[in-house]
């Protein structure tokens, strides 16, 4: 019988339900469960604090004019935050780091509801939350996926993350759903506290997943081990590498590999935010013409344009949860890791080109709609598996320095775009579209600059292998 007969006979009835999504091996399924848990509560935590952190900002004189000059101020702080998250890795053992930092998150909750109470601390905390909200999701996000990436080999990895990666997108959705129902219930800010909840549940999730992955963890460790020393007896014997003690900038720097990666995030999130604020634009436009027209009144210019978010987000989320459930893994399968990093920027490329020769309401909300939904599942699943192969070091210092630094300089640039061509040179949306085009081609050429650069690297340790060096 073939192992993968073999494999095939003894899993369980859980990994063959669980085959519906990706390819699940005996002894995996407990593992990845608990931590496609642990992320679908991280995202749902998020989304509950979402309305509390619209409550707050917009209770502010011009709140939603300071809401866009906010991911500069976020920027800046992550100059600041990324070093000190590296310090803190270089001295604690990873499931601790990644609890700790975790339970710390959640400890700021308990103080923001307390504060709530008062209206002189509400008035005033606003922007606090706002920025704080935005500094969290990135940093506790990108931290799950270096502790998920800590737990799986590469090849373990390519196949499991889809199924992690779908907690995450039904995370989101519900937690969307649990606001909605929450609000009426208990109102706006004891979501603080069921949000502090579930980031200690993730806390809890985090240490038995780390404790349940151990038996694969340590047998991916044994045999790579006995490969090194089988090498090592060949070659005369090497020093075992030492922990490396750079910060998460330094890292990124130190490698091309990490270097592209970085400006790929920029890149990626500069088109994704151009295309939001092209959207909203639209939108906008649109529900204020109706209302000139009188066909809704005057009034309801808001809740119209929430409406069309409502409707706009509802078939992102079911179209981003069906790729996510049933073509992520398949495409990782059978077209590797650079056939799903290339099909967003290409979907991207396909509806900017659309946009830049249709800029009309139809032709963007399409293509947004296909970019967001591939966005959330494809390219979210492929950038983590990029950091596969990478040392431990590097993926909780490097990745948080990427995930967070250079992912929010993406939309303080797009910010900048739209202050000079809509702002100050009051361009017309058509130019802005060229614009973002431009950015996305740049997108698609760092993707393929990606995969040349892991191409390469892989080349190179294959000779190594053979060399015994």
């Amino acid at each position: 019988m073939s192992s993968s007969s073999e494999r095939q006979s003894a899993r369980t009835p859980l990994e063959r339900v669980l085959g519906l999504f990706t390819e699940v091996r005996p002894g995996e399924s407990a593992g990845a469960l608990l931590l496609t848990l642990n992320v679908f509560l991280l995202l749902a935590a998020y989304y509950v604090m979402k309305p509390v952190r619209e409550g707050l900002i917009l209770e502010l004189k011009g709140g939603a004019e300071l809401k866009s000059w906010m991911s500069a101020v976020m920027t800046v702080l992550l100059v600041f935050l990324v070093p000190a998250y590296s310090s803190f890795a270089n001295r604690v053992k990873r499931n601790r780091l990644v609890v700790s930092v975790t339970l710390f998150f959640a400890s700021h909750l308990l103080l923001f509801w307390l504060g709530s109470s008062s209206a002189w601390i509400r008035e005033r905390m606003g922007l606090v939350f706002f920025v704080w909200i935005g500094i969290f999701n990135m940093m506790a996000v990108a931290q799950f996926w270096a502790f998920s990436n800590d737990q799986y080999t590469e090849e373990q990895g390519k196949r499991l993350f889809a199924l992690v990666g779908l907690g995450a997108s039904l995370g989101s959705v519900a937690g969307s759903k649990l606001s909605a129902m929450l609000l009426p219930a208990i109102g706006l800010y004891p979501n603080l506290l069921v949000a502090g909840g579930m980031l200690a549940a993730c806390a809890g999730l985090t240490q038995l997943a780390y404790a349940v992955n151990r038996p694969i963890r340590e047998a991916a460790e044994r045999a790579a081990t006995a490969q090194e020393e089988a090498e090592d007896s060949g070659a005369g014997g090497e020093e075992e590498p030492k922990a490396d003690a750079r910060g998460g900038f330094s890292l990124v720097l130190s490698s091309r590999y990490l270097t592209l990666i970085a400006f790929f995030s920029l890149a990626f999130s500069m088109a994704n935010t151009n295309g939001e604020y092209m959207l909203g634009s639209l939108f906008s436009k649109s529900a204020k013409a109706l209302a000139s027209a009188g066909e809704i009144p005057a009034d309801q210019v808001g809740r119209h344009i929430g409406a069309l978010y409502a409707d706009f987000f509802f078939w992102v989320n079911l179209i981003g949860v069906t790729l996510q459930a049933f073509v992520v893994s398949r495409l990782v399968k059978y077209g590797g890791v650079r056939a799903a990093l290339l099909t967003v920027p290409i979907v991207a490329l396909t509806s900017g080109i659309a946009i830049a020769l249709f800029p009309v309401l139809a032709v963007v909300r399409i293509g947004k709609t296909a970019e967001n939904a591939s966005d959330y599942s494809i390219n979210n699943t492929a950038r983590q598996l990029l950091w596969l192969p990478t040392s431990a070091d590097v993926k909780y210092k490097a990745k948080q320095a990427v995930d967070t630094f250079f992912v929010r300089s993406g939309d303080v640039l797009s910010g900048l775009l739209v202050l000079v061509l809509v702002t100050w040179l009051a361009a017309p949306l058509r130019a802005f579209a060229i614009c973002n085009l431009v950015v996305v081609m740049l997108w698609l050429g760092l993707a393929l600059a990606i995969t040349r650069e892991s191409k390469k690297l892989r080349v190179a340790e294959r000779a190594d292998e053979e060399t015994g060096t």
